[in-house]
């Protein structure tokens, strides 16, 4: 009765040791595959902080651009009222080229407007109608 009491407790032994050995297989199974989707996590952290970091010096890039596209867009609003507050006997380069479109000829311009020859002239060509270039 002894030896099949022992003989019982051995052969439950072996079969624990056979389920601890399996578990301990499965664990060393379930470790590889951790790690492995842990370096696909890894990888794909380093590849965001890449883009963001890509994203960021855009952003600053397009930040320092605007400053200076504010700097240079600040003396507008001055520079258009002194224009606005020209004197309205002198016509512009602007009213000339409305002249030319009504059929004002280099004379007239020069005579209305205070241009030099070369200038009504230019302004002529660029802005004769059915010019490709009027604007």
């Amino acid at each position: 009765m002894l030896v099949a009491a022992l003989l019982g407790l051995a052969l439950l032994c072996v079969a624990l040791a056979v389920v601890c050995l399996r578990l301990h297989r499965n664990q060393q199974l379930m470790l590889l595959e951790q790690a492995r989707r842990d370096a696909i996590r890894d990888g794909r952290i380093k590849e965001l902080s890449k883009r963001l970091d890509a994203y960021l010096t855009g952003s600053i890039r397009m930040g320092e651009e605007l400053h200076e596209l504010r700097r240079v867009v600040a003396p507008l609003p001055d520079k258009l009222s002194q224009i606005e507050q020209r004197d309205p006997s002198s016509l512009s380069f602007t009213q000339a080229a409305r002249l030319v479109g009504m059929g004002a000829s280099v004379d007239d311009l020069t005579q209305s407007c205070g241009l030099s020859k070369a200038e009504a002239e230019l302004i002529s060509r660029l802005h004769q109608p059915g010019s490709d270039r009027q604007q």
